[in-house]
């Protein structure tokens, strides 16, 4: 027997696989098997640490790396079994990767051979998830892209399941440790910049990485603290512009925002470029033709179209969730305004556009007022700036109401000067109008009064764009401040033709509402706040909506029965969180479990507390009825005084209205189900008043609560604009070759042939038309200038003599 054995374990020596399937059968039993296989690997292990001699061939070399990647992957996994002497496993594949204690970094498929061992000694929980981070996130950026992305996909999944149950601080607080390191590891580097050809290397590949990591865990919501938007906001000052950019389009909310490995934009626009730089040294050097430099027209089109899709890339959907916890806003700004001032030259226009766009979300988002951002965008104001829609955009949404208007008069003028004038064109008026429009929509006091009368003239042009523009200039005044306009333009105006008869209330929208408003001082000046609104608007309709399903569940008999609310409260609250955040990401927040360290917060809906709940509803019903006793008393009184003195009685209808309101709130708790009922009963009364005459007013509110219906869930979206508010509506564009080729095939469909079917469909003989035929129908003055009548006229007079012979010689033929 002991000779078997011993025969056994020679044979097994160079059969690693059958024998890890005994170790993992029998530990004990193959104790001295594994102790044999793990000596040999612990003396390569010494060599890999020893650099490689001049006189050790390459396939020595190989050789020894196959069997080293051989024993890493046997003792990695029967680690389990023997968990005393592989003690010191982990730590020797970190040093393979990573390097140190005089070690040296391991390549090519050995590296990969390593990662996947330590990825499989984490899931057998061999190791735990920060030991292997540890290891990983270095690695990022010294790998090819093969391994990087199991690299990537591994720490992504470790981290999301980690987080899966509940948030495992420990472990995000180590990770975000790292990534603050590597973001900080070359900030002290200098800046150069990427305008035109960079003069040295720039260092940046971790930072860059884990700004990459931290927007891979903030979409899919294992992250969405305050420290992860430290990070990506800390990476925003990075001196390598493509981490500045990374950085700046997490906040944006991009998709194109530099990643490697998902959207190579800046790849795929350099390879255009060099596509066009082949085609025009071709050009240079060989022979060229109309087929070339079609070719060349083609290959700048495909790079243009790849630069706008990059730029238009731009936030579409702010991150507001990140823009919202960042840590004191104004120092950030201020650094951001700082960075692009003092860089100027060094940043390419597409760069410093990322600034302004990032800088602009901010001070519109916290209302911050960093003055010197005004006077540094006025040089960029003009209309054939490159780019000039998305600079016109970061203006606007930079400005609020806390903006002072003396900072904004001169830019309103500037655009006033550059955009709204005869010498450019109508696509150029519309964008100036709309960016003006825009602009004094947040702050309507930088606009001056003389030139305010002259941008409203616009809207007598002949173009749409540019009449839209100055009309919306024109009705913003009219609501916004209509002390800047004469008083014929604070009303609609009205064409005779279609409105003979102006009713009440009707044809004149923003006249007599603007004045009034005007005279009573309802306009607030810069600095002033708006009067607080002491209810919530249409909850009369609410009332009167439960009123009618008491009603109706009674049998037409009315009951205020206070059991059906709190039945109807309770349901109110089922799926509110999944209803209200339906369109948005897992990042966008929301209401989080959490649990009370003392004993001060009970909560509790058992049987036990039901008589004292009933019990607060009674007395609260009974106050009710008392304030409502009065109420009645006082409406009396008032009546008698109204009629004493012969006054109107609209005290009493104001006394009715706070009564109804503070009864229903009083009643009960409006859940969120409530109010989305509440918007669908004011919709729906908007909609009647409009249908019924009620007058442009109406209609007006009406497009309001469309609109906020439209971006329910999500009031900053009217904080910030895209380049179609700006360039407003325009004329059809005119289509390119593919368009064209598209209509073209759409008209062949259901068509034999690419001919006329005149005389193969329309005749009882099918048959093509003659030539004679087409002769007779051809224009006339085609017809004059064909060559056989020019031929006729051009003709000798021995040439007439021989064609009248020979006509003659014909007729005497026909004859006989």
């Amino acid at each position: 027997m002991p000779k078997q054995r011993s025969g056994r374990g020679i044979l097994l020596v160079s059969n690693l696989p059958q024998l890890q399937n005994l170790i993992k059968r029998d530990p004990k039993g193959y104790r001295e098997e594994f102790l044999t296989q793990y000596n040999q690997y612990t003396s390569l292990l010494r060599l890999q640490s020893v650099a490689p001699s001049a006189s050790t061939s390459q396939a020595n070399a190989d050789k020894s790396d196959d069997r080293f990647a051989e024993l890493v992957n046997f003792i990695s996994q029967v680690a389990q079994c023997y968990p005393d002497e592989t003690k010191e496993l982990p730590a020797q594949l970190r040093m393979l990767l990573l390097g140190g204690q005089g070690g040296t970094m391991v390549k090519g498929d050995l590296r990969r051979t390593v990662v996947k061992n330590l990825v499989m000694l984490r899931n057998k929980d061999v190791i735990d998830s920060i030991e292997l981070l540890q290891t990983l996130l270095p690695l990022l950026p010294h790998v090819p892209s093969s391994l990087r992305s199991i690299i990537r996909s591994t720490i992504l999944t470790d981290l999301k399941t980690s987080n899966a149950k509940a948030k495992n601080h420990r472990l995000n607080r180590v990770v975000q440790s790292l990534m603050f390191g590597m973001v900080e590891s070359g900030m002290g580097a200098e800046v150069v910049g990427d305008k035109g050809k960079g003069k040295g290397k720039e260092q940046g590949g971790e930072a860059m990485w884990a700004v990459m990591m931290v927007r891979e865990l903030w979409k899919k919501g294992v992250w969405t603290d305050a420290k992860t938007v430290s990070i990506a906001a800390l990476a925003a000052f990075h001196p390598n512009t493509k981490v500045q950019s990374a950085a700046i389009h997490f906040f944006l909310g991009s998709e194109t925002d530099g990643d490697e490995e998902d959207s190579d934009a800046e790849d795929g626009i350099r390879e255009a470029r060099k596509d066009v730089r082949k085609m025009q040294h071709s050009l240079e050097v060989g022979k060229g033709g109309r087929r070339k430099e079609r070719l060349l027209k083609q290959v700048k089109k495909d790079e243009n179209k790849k630069r706008a899709k990059k730029v238009a890339g731009i936030g579409s959907t702010p991150n507001f969730p990140a823009l919202e916890l960042l840590h004191d806003p104004q120092t950030f700004g201020e650094k951001l305004y700082d960075n692009l001032h003092r860089h100027d030259k060094h940043y390419s226009l597409d760069h410093k556009i990322l600034i302004m766009q990032l800088l602009s979300r901010v001070m519109g988002s916290h209302k911050l007022c960093i003055l010197g951002f005004y006077s540094y965008i006025i040089k960029y104001l003009a209309y054939h700036q490159l780019q000039v829609t998305l600079i016109l955009v970061s203006l606007a949404q930079s400005v609020h109401e806390l903006t002072p208007p003396d900072v904004l008069t001169p830019v309103v003028r500037k655009l006033a000067q550059e955009f709204v004038h005869p010498g450019v064109g109508a696509e150029v008026i519309s964008a100036g109008l709309n960016a003006i429009r825009e602009v004094c929509r947040r702050q309507p006091w930088c606009m001056e009064e003389d030139l305010l009368g002259d941008l409203i003239e616009y809207r007598k042009s002949r173009d749409k764009g540019v009449v839209t523009a100055a009309r919306g200039l024109l009705q913003l005044f009219r609501e916004v401040n209509p002390g800047l306009l004469k008083k014929r333009e604070r009303r609609r105006e009205v064409v005779r033709a279609r409105i003979p008869v102006l009713e009440e209330g009707r044809g004149r929208v923003g006249g007599k509402a603007a004045t009034m408003g005007l005279v009573d001082g309802q306009v607030p000046e810069y600095g002033h706040t708006k009067e607080i609104p002491e209810g919530i608007e249409g909850l009369e309709l609410l009332d009167e909506h439960f009123a009618a399903l008491r009603k109706e569940a009674n049998g037409g008999v009315s009951d205020d029965d206070v059991d059906m609310e709190e039945e109807d409260d309770e349901a109110g609250w089922d799926n509110w969180d999944v209803e209200s955040d339906s369109g948005s990401s897992s990042s966008s927040g929301g209401w989080e479990d959490v649990s009370s360290d003392g004993d001060d917060l009970e909560i509790s809906d058992s049987d036990d507390e039901a008589p004292k709940k009933k019990a607060v509803k009674s007395k609260l019903k009974r106050v009710a009825e008392e304030d409502e006793d009065a109420d009645e008393d006082e409406d009396v009184d008032m009546d008698a005084k109204s009629v004493v003195s012969a006054a109107p009685s609209a005290a009493t209808e104001v006394s009715q209205t706070t009564k109804k309101l503070s009864l229903l709130a009083q009643q009960k708790i409006l859940t969120p189900a409530d109010f989305a009922l509440l918007n669908e009963l004011r919709l729906k009364a908007a909609q009647d008043l409009a249908a019924n005459g009620g007058g442009s007013a109406a209609k007006r509110k009406l497009a309001a609560l469309e609109a906020s219906k439209r971006h329910v869930g999500n009031d900053e979206a009217d904080r910030f604009l895209t380049e179609s508010e700006i360039l407003g509506p325009r004329k059809k564009a005119k289509a390119d070759y593919e368009e064209r080729m598209e209509s073209i095939r759409k008209g062949r469909e259901g068509r034999e042939k690419f001919g006329s079917l005149k005389g193969k469909k329309m005749k009882e003989n099918k048959s093509s038309s003659t030539n004679r035929e087409k002769a007779r129908n051809k224009p006339i003055m085609m017809a004059l200038h064909s060559n056989k009548v020019m031929q006729k006229k051009k003709a000798s007079l021995r040439d007439k003599q021989i064609k009248l012979r020979a006509a003659i010689d014909k007729q005497k033929r026909s004859k006989h």
